[in-house]
């Protein structure tokens, strides 16, 4: 044994000062690993729809109605059935009304509790009771433990369980007991939760979602497009602000900012109505149909004309630069002819929708004036101070990544950009090329630069690497041959406004392609699996999200409600548990309020995707690995300890 091993098992020592505590924790950590694994659940695409995703999460993207009949059979009809399923979903507000309706609230609490018990025991079958106990909520972790305790057949233990029931109840706390037992399901429900990107834009409450995640016990985040542009906005980078700003007006989301966040944007709107005040901003008209009021849309509209404008003016400046961001042909505004009111894009000459432009100088174009650069500055410091975007944020760094390789799946939000034969796209950054992995290791690294970098300067660039990351064709998070923000507002013509795609989506088929990716992350093409977002599924057309005969699997299914026109579902979620993979298609929640209400789920068609012959165990999954490393890493400490090469008891 040399002496770095020594010198380790020496530490380990600390922890398991004799061969008694060693051997212990091997026969521990042997039980875990012939444990089923848990129930994993990936999610992508979300874009502000809280009240979507957070009932998915409480039903477990329909796992806790399969625990319910697993429990139950048939003892209990349907109606009780989908009424136990929406109490363990929403267990204050379901109770408050369900309690109404009944004369013995005790009687009624008692079946309940007993219930519920009968399902925790369902739901949280696949875990170690070590496990289990560390799940407990600790006002009734001894109680509940208590009543998930088999029965012992010599002993009936009815009688000994209802009495722990009835004192909860004569204590008043038996509603807080049923909750906390609802809440309890849940967390068994779904062990891990994967987020393959794009919380944020859109929908009306990504800082919600945020909250939730960051209560969440077990989670990744891999990073989309429209999370990199808020993190480049909570380092003040005015391209992100000017975008997040921009978007939010355009979907009628302004309350985010505000009221969400504490940002400030009483000066912007009062420079937009008063620099666009006679303006019918024709081409600005808002996204979907926000409930708002005619003086809140009116303002709204001239807020996204004003942060267009300006964003306009700001990427220019930032292409400028930095020219190694080969971005040259996002610079429009000085193409505009004001007086023929048309601009010339790839040598093609298109009529403009709207031709109001009181701010731009064409002499120069991309200058901000005093009062767009004082409302820059000023959302700048407000970004800057908001302490709850900042904490959001800090969620990203922590849970958070470019991509995520876990359990033989490659998580990534969008792409690893190729070229049309399937070799790795190169990428320019700061002037030195990369491509795959590579290119995502040293993006990362840039991007917790520009939070953590000792050095200004390059937190400065970084930051300004984050805005590049948002939309440029060969970033990883975008991989589209241009974000054409600007002919969507300007140009009619559909051809002018078409992004297109790189080749990684056209080869998503060709396992040669995908084999490539594969190899270049040190996976096994036969075995590996893609699961990305980003671009939606067209469900409706037909399109089908498994790709590669299983090998990729593309999740982005509309939870966004203004893209479910497009995909026709509301949602894609995938589930990976002990038995295989399943892909589950979800229609629109009406409302929390309905579902609460009315007992109506969120209805979803399951789609096995694989069939495992035999239950994967915790063994055959990463954690497994890290499980039996340790596990050797003891039996060698506990032969240190025979030889006498380390004496017991010198770690206490």
């Amino acid at each position: 044994m040399d002496t770095c091993e020594l010198r380790y098992l020496e530490l380990l020592s600390e922890t398991f000062p004799t061969i008694a505590d060693a051997s212990a924790e091997i026969i521990n950590l042997n039980a875990v690993l012939n444990m089923p694994k848990g129930t994993e659940l990936f999610a992508s695409d979300i874009h502000g729809e809280h009240e979507a995703f957070s009932h998915l999460l409480r039903n477990g993207s329909g796992s806790v109605r399969l625990k319910i009949d697993d429990a139950f059979g048939e003892s209990l009809t349907p109606h009780e059935k989908h009424q136990l399923a929406t109490l363990i979903y929403y267990p204050a507000e379901k109770m408050e009304l369900l309690l109404t309706e009944v004369d013995d609230e005790a009687a009624w609490l008692t079946t309940t509790i007993e219930r519920l018990i009968a399902v925790a025991k369902q739901a949280s079958g696949k875990y170690t009771r070590s496990k289990v106990r560390k799940a407990l909520p600790p006002e009734f972790a001894y109680a509940i433990e208590e009543l998930m305790t088999e029965n012992n057949h010599a002993v009936d233990r009815t009688a000994y369980h209802r009495a722990i029931i009835g004192a909860a109840i004569r204590a008043e706390r038996g509603r807080a007991f049923a909750s906390a037992l609802c809440r309890l399901i849940q967390r068994f429900a779904v062990d891990h939760l994967h987020i393959v990107g794009d919380i944020y834009d859109r929908g009306p409450a990504p800082d919600a979602i945020m909250d939730t995640l960051s209560n969440y016990h077990c989670l990744d985040i891999q990073w989309g497009n429209h999370d990199i542009v808020w993190m480049g906005a909570a380092l003040g980078q005015w391209g992100c602000i000017a975008h997040v700003v921009r978007n939010c007006a355009r979907y009628g989301n302004l309350s985010i900012l505000e009221d969400a966040y504490g940002i400030n944007i009483l000066p912007l709107a009062s420079f937009a109505t008063s620099a666009y005040q006679d303006d019918p901003c024709v081409a600005f008209g808002l996204k979907g149909d926000p409930d708002l009021s005619e003086r809140q849309r009116e303002v709204s509209i001239k807020i996204q004309k004003a942060m267009a404008i300006i964003q306009f003016k700001v990427e220019g400046q930032l292409i400028d630069a930095h020219p190694w961001f080969g971005l040259n042909d996002r610079k429009l505004l000085h193409r505009i002819d004001h007086t023929r009111g048309t601009v010339e894009v790839n040598d093609i000459e298109y009529d403009l929708t709207d031709t109001v432009f009181p701010t731009v100088d064409p002499a120069d174009p991309y200058r901000l004036t005093p009062e767009e650069a004082s409302v820059m500055e000023r959302l700048e410091q407000s970004f800057l101070a908001s302490e709850k975007l900042q904490r959001h944020m800090k969620l990203f760094l922590e849970c958070g990544s470019l991509y995520k390789v876990s359990n033989g799946n490659l998580l990534f939000h969008a792409a690893v950009p190729l070229n049309a034969d399937g070799s790795l796209m190169e990428a320019n950054v700061f002037g030195t090329t990369y491509r795959g992995r590579e290119l995502d290791d040293v993006l990362e690294d840039h991007v917790r630069a520009a939070f953590f970098s000792p050095d200004e300067n390059e937190r400065l660039r970084c930051r300004d690497l984050l805005w590049w990351l948002w939309l440029s064709p060969t970033s990883p998070l975008f991989a589209k041959s241009k974000m054409a923000t600007f002919e969507l507002y300007l140009i009619a013509d559909k051809a002018a406004r078409k992004e297109v795609k790189n080749p990684f989506y056209t080869l998503l088929d060709d396992p040669d392609a995908m084999a490539v990716i594969f190899q270049d992350f040190d996976m096994d093409p036969a075995t590996s699996r893609i699961i990305c977002g980003h671009v939606p599924v067209k469900a409706k057309d037909g399109e089908d999200p498994i790709k590669c005969g299983g090998r990729v699997l593309t999740i982005d299914g509309g939870f966004s409600r203004a893209y479910q026109p497009t995909t026709g579902i509301a949602g894609y979620t995938l589930i990976s548990n002990s038995y295989g993979f399943v892909l589950a298609a979800h229609e629109p929640l009406e409302s929390a309020a309905a579902a609460v209400r009315d007992e109506v789920d969120i209805h979803s068609s399951r789609r096995v995707v694989e069939q495992v012959e035999e239950r994967t165990l915790v063994a055959d999954t990463d954690t497994g690995t890290r499980l039996r490393q340790r596990a050797d890493d003891l039996e060698r400490l506990v032969e240190a300890y025979r030889q006498g090469l380390i004496p017991e008891g010198k770690g206490r």
